[in-house]
Parts: C-alpha cells; structure tokens; sequence
C-alpha cells in the first residue's frame, strides 16, 4: 500500500522512527518518505545511514503549525511518533509537556486535513490508559485529538487512528541501555524501583510492523492495542546480571508498579482479534464502519465483561531464554 506513496513520519530521526523507516524501504518503494524533526544532528547521522533516493529530512518543530503544514503538502500517510516521553522530566516541565504532546498533536491533526492526507496513525503509549502522570495524561489528550479528527473531517477521505503499545526494548527510555552500560562499566548492583514491578515489553521492530500493519486494519477511530508479553522487571535484571545485587531505590515520580494498556472502563467498547485488540470510538458521528471487522477484513469479538489487559493480568509471560534473546536483538 505504499508503493509510489509519500510518507510523513514525526520525529522520524528518534528509535521507533529509524526502525520504521527501515521497514519501510526494505519492503516498499515509496516515492518520498520524509522524516520530520526538530534535531539537526540526528538528522545528519541518520541521512548517513539512510541513503535511498526516496528519503527527505526536513527539520521541523511539530509546535510550529506553518513548518508542519509545509512539510505535510502532497503527503498520503503520516505517522505521529513526535513526543515529549520523559516521565520525571515531564513533571517537572508540565507546559513544555503539554506544549508538545496536546498542541503538537492538534498541530499534526491540522496539518493532515489542510493537505489531505489519506491515514494518520498517531503513537500512544501504555500510560494513557487511567493515567497517574503528567506523560499519560497528554498522551491520552493526544488519543482523543486524533480519534475525535475523524468526526471532523468533513467529506475528506482521511482517517485518524493511534497504536497504544507498552515499553520499547532498547529504545532511550528503556531500562535496557541502562543496564547494559552499568554492567559494562563493571557495576556489582542494578537499581530495581520496586521489586513488584512489571511492565509490558515490545521489540522495535515489533512496534514498527504494528504501525504498517494498523493502516491496513483502520477504519478510522481505532486505537489499536498489540497482544505483547509482560515481565518482571527483577526477572530482566536477573536475566541481564545474574550475579549482580539488585538495589531497591523506590518507584519514581508519576511511576505505576504495573501498566495498563486496556482499561476495564475501556473494555466495553473493545474487540479482541487474533493478535491484537482494536478499542473503538466512543462517538462515531460518521457511522460508516463495523469496527468488528478490520478493514482488511480480520475478524474480532468482544471482551468479557469486567476484561482488563495489564501488566500484572497478562497471560504471556517472558522466560528467561526469551528475555535474552529479545535483549540480544537490540
């Protein structure tokens, strides 16, 4: 579907960007594949990576509406990753937060209608889901943002959905970097925040197949949810250093013991698909789509009642075989 198509990605230069732009030149020919960023310097090093004609670099701010609309004219299919993801951080800059991840994602909403663009699919995360920190919180502004574009969009042919998905393996957020660096370094303890934790857990190239293979299941309003595996995070520590001491340094600001990604409030308006689990709108002016039946015609059911998919609940949980080998592909 995307053959001699032109593809926007915000903040394209960072970890989930690089691995979809490699996805997609390995397994299409668009005919432009443009990365938009506001960092100079990663768009440097990844244009030396990235050499295929296809490939354009356009820095730009996705708080600079004008910047953002210029790069988006002839676009067919846009994805959203441009974020601000430090939970602490976040919580200690909240207008920069909201600046970036509310104003920005209306900014990207603007720019897609104004160009008419065909899909956009916009990255949420775990903690958008009942959110306890300032990060969630406007992430799941974002959400509504883009699944409330849809009842706005008029006659256009565009369709706004998100890919909701947990923490990124070997991403700058991740804890594995950490890890790593601290075992190299000769480290004889790993910090744990809290030895209950458990998160959930995605390979980047994972999370990059998820997003092409979303635009071909969206209607438009979705948020799509991958059926990932959970772990502890005392179980990655012990698989990562076996004899390292683990150091309990408490859970940080904003910070859940367990994430969910699909809430029991959400759950009603949920269907489960073989590999994954589509949440659909909570209003849907246009009324065009069964949203039981993906678009490219996968099939779904409801949830039970009082379903919940957490963190803690998951029935797929990482060995510690797996858990090596998903570090080792980092």
């Amino acid at each position: 579907m995307f053959n001699g198509k032109t593809i926007l990605i915000t903040g394209g230069t960072g970890s989930f960007g690089r691995a979809f732009v490699k996805k997609i030149l390995s397994g299409y020919k668009p005919k432009r594949l443009i990365v938009y960023s506001r960092d100079e310097q990663k768009h440097y090093e990844m244009s030396r990576v990235f050499t295929d004609r296809a490939m354009r670099y356009f820095v730009g701010d996705i708080r600079d509406r004008d910047r953002l609309s210029r790069a988006m004219e002839g676009v067919d299919y846009c994805v959203h990753a441009a974020a601000m993801k430090h939970v602490p951080i976040a919580e200690y800059n909240p207008m920069e937060c909201v600046k970036t991840n509310i104003n920005g994602a209306q900014n990207v909403i603007d720019a897609a209608l104004l160009a008419g663009v065909k899909r956009v699919i916009a990255l949420s995360t775990d903690k958008a889901a009942s959110p306890i920190n300032l990060y969630g919180a406007t992430k799941l502004v974002s959400d509504k943002l883009f699944i409330g574009a849809n009842n706005i969009k008029g006659a256009r042919d565009c369709g706004f959905s998100a890919v909701r998905y947990g923490n990124v393996i070997g991403s700058k957020g991740s804890v594995v970097p950490l890890y790593k660096r601290l075992i190299a370094e000769g480290a004889k303890s790993l910090p744990i925040t809290d030895e209950r934790m458990t998160r959930f857990w995605i390979a980047l190239d994972q999370g990059a197949e998820f997003v092409i293979k979303s635009f071909e299941r969206m209607h438009g309003g979705e948020i799509f949810v991958p059926k990932i595996p959970s772990t502890k995070i005392v179980d990655l520590a012990r698989a990562m250093a076996p004899n390292a001491k683990l150091e309990i340094v408490g859970i940080r600001p904003g910070e859940k013991l367990h994430e969910t990604m699909i809430s029991i409030d959400d759950a009603r308006g949920v269907y489960e698909f073989d590999d994954f689990f589509s949440i659909r709108p909570a209003i849907d002016f246009q009324k065009k789509a069964d949203f039981s039946i993906a678009a490219n015609g996968e099939k779904g059911k409801p949830v039970a009642e009082g379903f919940e998919y957490a963190s803690d609940k998951n029935d797929r949980w990482l060995n510690r075989d797996e858990l090596l080998k998903l570090i080792e592909s980092v």
